[in-house]
C-alpha cells in the first residue's frame, strides 16, 4: 500500500526487491504507473490469498483503506518507518492478523521477510 513509480521511493524500492526475492506483488498507490511490469493500480481490488500488506502510507491516509485491508484478510501486516498506525494495528490484532513495526528492504536483507 502507498506503491510510488518514483525510484527515489522506499516504496519504490520495496516493490523492485520484493520482485528481485521472486514474491508476488500487487501495487497499489494514488498514481497508476508500473514498476518492472507490476502495475500500480488506484482501484481497491481483491487479492485472493494475500499474505501481506506491506505499508507505506501515512496513518492519515490509510483512512480509507482500513476496511479494504482488513476485508483482504492477509496473514500479516508490516509497518514500515513512517506508517504505523495504532487504529489499524488494533483493528487486525482483533481480526487474527499479525502485526509488524519493521522495514520490508531490512527484513528482506536479512532473510526475515
Amino acid at each position: 500500500m502507498g506503491a510510488s513509480p518514483t525510484p527515489t521511493r522506499y516504496a519504490y524500492k520495496a516493490v523492485k526487491r520484493l520482485l528481485s526475492y521472486g514474491h508476488e506483488v500487487v501495487a497499489i498507490g494514488k498514481i497508476e504507473s508500473e514498476i518492472d511490469g507490476v502495475k500500480i493500480t488506484k482501484e481497491m481490488i481483491d487479492i485472493p490469498d494475500l499474505h501481506t500488506v506491506t505499508m507505506y502510507l501515512n496513518p492519515e491516509k490509510q483512512e480509507p483503506y482500513l476496511d479494504y485491508i482488513l476485508g483482504l484478510k492477509p496473514k500479516r501486516i508490516i509497518f514500515n518507518p513512517g506508517s504505523y498506525n495504532p487504529k489499524l494495528d488494533k483493528m487486525a490484532k482483533d481480526a487474527g492478523i499479525k502485526v509488524l513495526e519493521d522495514c520490508t528492504l531490512v527484513m528482506l536483507d536479512m532473510d526475515d521477510f
